[in-house]
């Protein structure tokens, strides 16, 4: 049976980089070829990170656009998914970094995928994964990605929009169907304390990204809809996002294992690692 798909899921600060490295190295020591993708890579073979989508008519309206024309004359910085187009805007820019216009960058941040509605984000991302699974059926190695899987559709279903937490497990469901075929491993790597873990990752990174990570949690969807602010609303959204996370997972049809890494301990999660990838693979 193939089995060419591995997936790391967990809270912001719960170690999911560290663990998702670590799996690649392990498999590497065991010999096989991987290709592994941390969050936030715009080349991502299944999800969409900083791609815009636009139907036919509202794409024709943007590249014909004469002060934007230009941007659009290389076929690479957009492509067509089913009914709609796809453009690529933080490759774009980064392309033509200075020359890049601050307007159509918002332009096309606007129509970000994350940004749509739920069900049209639901549809694109689904069909993206079943295109991914199709083409890595058929490769001779092992695919490792870092919280895409279970994270995004909560993300959008419950933090987003506070949707029935129904949906969101719908949605990771339909992703489920569609890397059948790739016979997926779910390590989700567990943290006791949720407080004590943002708070960690509030320490470690930009003022901008708990900011940015704070406002996102609490001023729509679920936050908004409890009424909670700040630090403490935000662990609060997390401990709810974690109760969802977690009956997903036994809801899910795959073979799946919580690593508990509230001790940071790198060679004890290596020790796990290694014991369930090398079970997992030789079955």
């Amino acid at each position: 049976m193939n089995k060419k798909l591995v997936l790391v899921e967990g809270l912001p600060g719960s170690g999911k980089t560290t663990t998702a490295t670590m799996v690649e190295s392990v498999l590497k020591e065991m010999g096989l070829t991987t290709e592994l993708y941390l969050e936030g890579n715009l080349d991502h073979p299944a999800d969409y990170e900083a791609v815009a989508s636009f139907t036919e008519e509202e794409f024709n309206i943007l590249k014909e656009d004469s002060a934007y024309a230009s941007f659009f004359e290389n076929n690479g910085s957009y492509f067509r998914e089913g009914p709609y187009y796809l453009v690529r805007y933080l490759k774009l820019k980064n392309e033509y970094k200075d020359e890049f216009p601050y307007e159509l960058l918002e332009r096309l941040s606007k129509n970000d995928i994350y940004e749509l509605p739920f069900e049209q984000n639901e549809e694109i991302i689904t069909a993206s994964w079943r295109n991914f699974a199709s083409k890595a059926v058929e490769e001779e190695k092992v695919y490792i990605f870092e919280c895409c899987f279970i994270q995004n559709p909560v993300t959008v279903g419950m933090i987003k929009y506070g949707l029935p937490k129904e949906k969101s497990v719908q949605y990771v469901e339909r992703l489920q169907k569609s890397v059948e075929s790739l016979n997926p491993l779910l390590i989700y790597v567990h943290q006791d304390d949720i407080e004590f873990t943002f708070s960690k990752a509030v320490e470690e990174r930009p003022k901008e990204w708990s900011d940015g990570f704070m406002h996102y949690y609490t001023q729509q969807g679920y936050g908004k809809n409890q009424n909670l602010e700040g630090f403490s609303g935000t662990v609060e959204v997390l401990k709810a996002r974690r109760e969802l996370e977690g009956e997903i997972i036994d809801q899910l049809n795959m073979q799946s294992f919580v690593l508990n890494n509230t001790k940071y301990n790198k060679d004890e999660s290596t020790k796990l690692i290694r014991d369930v990838l090398t079970k997992y693979f030789s079955s």
